[in-house]
């Protein structure tokens, strides 16, 4: 019997669009359900009771939540091809610490470029570009985070990639000049069809955020 997948997703959560990747890299078809987050559905608010948040992926019935654990999830079930952690004990350690830095730090930073101004957007440009220069660290000279494959890290950061250009319009910034690398990776990794087929489009991420930023009055 066919496994049924299901993904409770949001186009524009770069959360789940790291679900979106994982499945694209394991050959897996699922069913989509796009959700309108002002209105909830009843399958994503019974799949997900505690944070009423997506992504869901729901396997055979059986929901998992948070982006990161999905991910693992969909690694240790479909084993059989395009390995997204290491087999190596510390390896994935490692790989688990900067999945959870870029969960810890880099989605609170970017926030702030989008709905904050003045002081507080100006501390926040700082510290977004203080937060990418210790990614652009760990990355060093390697085409990916994990060495010479894609791997969890670069599948936890690389959704951020569609909103880019959301935070250079509204932030004012330009991240190619002050992290070079950076960019070199994001374009390394979106020619992986896997990747490109799973992110969102930038300029409709543009429209979209700008959308939110009249909405809650970011403006």
């Amino acid at each position: 019997m066919a496994d049924e997948v299901i993904l409770l997703d949001s186009w524009l959560s770069m959360y789940g669009m790291r679900v979106k990747i994982a499945l694209a890299e394991k050959g897996i078809e699922y069913d989509y359900k796009q959700e309108d987050l002002s209105n909830k559905s009843p399958l994503l608010l019974e799949a997900n009771p505690i944070h009423k948040k997506i992504p869901v992926l729901i396997h055979n019935g059986k929901p998992v939540c948070e982006s990161l654990i999905i991910v693992q999830y969909i690694d240790e079930v479909w084993n059989d091809k395009s390995p997204l952690l290491p087999s190596d004990p510390y390896q994935r350690a490692h790989a688990r610490f900067w999945a959870d830095f870029v969960d810890k730090k880099v989605s609170v930073v970017s926030r702030k470029l989008w709905t904050t101004k003045g002081e507080e957007l100006e501390a926040g440009k700082k510290e977004f570009f203080e937060i990418f220069k210790i990614l652009e660290g760990e990355l060093g000279d390697k085409p990916y985070f994990g060495g010479e494959t894609f791997g969890f890290v670069d599948l936890s950061l690389v959704t951020f990639y569609s909103w880019f250009h959301a935070y250079e319009v509204f932030g004012n910034i330009n991240i190619e000049a002050e992290c070079p690398k950076i960019i070199a990776w994001a374009k390394r990794c979106f020619q992986k069809e896997t990747v490109a087929k799973s992110l969102a489009d930038q300029k409709k991420v543009y429209e979209a955020v700008g959308q939110l930023r009249k909405i809650r009055g970011y403006e």
